[in-house]
């Protein structure tokens, strides 16, 4: 009797979106592949990006060129010691015509959100962003409004300069689904960079490649990829190393658990995969959870944390 064989139901989306999305942004972002794997990964878990630069290295041009191959608004804030918190929401105005007030939108009503050096900002400001980043939502005057869908923030900050800043609290870190740092460009994509004059224009005339309809639709089936519950084992066992102690003060937050894991679908669809492998996990853990631990001695920096994160995954049992 001949057997039948029966193959697994394929994922409804195509890989060719993710394929044009990064190979888009990579026109003008040279040499930096991972980079953008992980920024398209933030995006595909409707999550929010930090990173952590020197000023030149390209953050600005990694935000723009997101936004304008989904062809989507972006607006970006210069964060500076006197930005007010309605200077980025957005204020009531009282129109005579009509005898009433009207809610002037500000520039986080956008898809895409570059806050630059929010570290400069003060609390109160860095704080206005909570609700947003987390709900999609703000709050004026007791009434809601909600934010354009899809909603990226990127955040950039210094790690070099700390004059005049305000570090974030470890409540507004965590709502950063990532961290991370883009580095000097290769030697010979440098070279291209200065012999071509810079990306200015090829960035200008970069054309949208996915739809924000496809992006939804991309979004919706990263919840359908399978992770194991040995993974999800696995991923417990990470995040309880962290808070026993050792090298960490402060461990792996329930909120840090469940963008590891949403992380790790958005990188296996970005695969090809319908499901979870533990490389994926291994891979996202230094840039999804640097930012949400802190360690009992050393330098603070996320490098310091990153190296950490990446000794604990040495030492950790990979399930089979």
């Amino acid at each position: 009797m001949t057997q039948t064989l029966i193959e697994p139901a394929p994922l409804r989306f195509k890989l060719d979106p993710v394929q044009r999305l990064e190979a888009n942004i990579a026109r003008v972002l040279r040499g930096k592949e991972e980079a953008i794997r992980l920024a398209v990964v933030a995006l595909l878990a409707e999550g929010h990006l930090l990173i952590e630069d020197v000023p030149g290295v390209g953050k600005t041009t990694l935000a723009q060129a997101m936004a304008r191959s989904l062809g989507l608004r972006f607006q970006r804030i210069q964060f500076t010691s006197d930005l007010l918190p309605s200077d980025i929401i957005g204020i009531s105005v009282y129109k005579q015509s009509s005898q009433s007030f009207e809610f002037v939108a500000g520039p986080l009503f956008a898809n895409v959100v570059l806050a630059d050096e929010i570290n400069r900002a003060t609390p109160k400001t860095q704080s206005a962003l909570l609700e947003a980043m987390g709900e999609a939502k703000v709050t004026i005057e007791r009434k809601r409004y909600n934010l354009p869908q899809p909603f990226l923030v990127i955040a950039t900050q210094n790690p070099l300069e700390y004059q005049g800043t305000f570090p974030l609290p470890e409540s507004q870190l965590d709502r950063f689904l990532m961290s991370l740092s883009l580095g000097y460009p290769p030697r010979q994509e440098e070279l291209g960079l200065l012999l071509n004059g810079g990306v200015d224009a090829e960035l200008a005339g970069l054309e949208p490649v996915v739809s924000g309809e496809e992006l939804l639709t991309l979004q919706a089936e990263v919840k359908r990829v399978k992770v194991s519950p040995k993974l999800g084992e696995y991923l417990l066992n990470l995040a309880e190393a962290t808070r026993r102690g050792g090298e960490f003060l402060l461990g792996v937050s329930t909120r840090g658990l469940q963008g590891l894991y949403r992380a790790s679908q958005a990188l296996a669809l970005a695969e090809g995969r319908e499901f979870v492998i533990p490389d994926d996990i291994a891979r996202l853990t230094p840039p999804v959870l640097a930012h949400r631990v802190m360690l009992r001695r050393g330098n603070p920096e996320l490098g310091s944390s990153r190296r950490a994160l990446e000794r604990l995954l040495a030492e950790l049992p990979v399930p089979v």
